[in-house]
């Protein structure tokens, strides 16, 4: 955990601020790295540039059969993907808390419709430490848990810096071997 502190303090100050405006957002529960901000971002540029080329063409192939104006279906997608790109990362990032007690994992999130998971390490039947390409590439991994049931048995928590993904899993790990004894 002192890493963990250490890093903290290195941070920039913007990172500095995002962490407490995430924190103040969930009810002071530890905020997912503000890398994952960034990575939101990104997912949300490359989504943006698809949906501008398929607005380019579907205009492109409305304006040779209908007199439409230019612009009718590219400047409306165009202003929404700048909305999606500039403002919904930044209040997604906010909406992410988790907190690792002694005996659960909590995790809050969600924008429109807030979702509170608490799952008892008891009830844990595996853990995923996952990382795809881009989350490599920002030095973010997701945290997976698997637990008994059907409804919610799956609960993921995105954003994590690899080292403390790995050190939650390895925790919870420990939580899990202490049960079985």
């Amino acid at each position: 955990m002192t890493d963990h502190a250490s890093n903290l303090s290195n941070e920039n100050p913007l990172e500095q601020f995002e962490r407490e405006q995430a924190s103040r957002y969930n009810q002071g529960l530890t905020s997912l790295h503000p890398s994952h901000k960034s990575l939101i971002r990104l997912n949300r540029a490359i989504a943006a540039v698809i949906a501008i080329i398929v607005a380019v063409v579907v205009e492109l192939v409305l304006r040779d059969q209908f007199p439409i104006p230019a612009g009718l279906i590219i400047g409306p997608v165009a202003i929404l993907m700048i909305f999606l790109f500039a403002v919904l990362p930044g209040r997604i990032y906010r909406r992410w808390g988790y907190d690792m007690g002694d005996e659960q994992l909590r995790v809050l999130r969600g924008f429109l419709w807030r979702t509170d998971t608490i799952v008892p390490f008891n009830r844990i039947q595996h853990i995923d430490v996952a990382q795809g390409p881009l989350q490599r590439w920002f030095g973010l991994s997701t945290l997976i848990v698997h637990t008994a049931g059907t409804h919610n048995s799956i609960v993921t928590l995105p954003g994590l810096h690899t080292p403390d993904a790995e050190a939650m899993r390895d925790t919870i790990k420990g939580h899990i071997r202490q049960d079985m004894i």
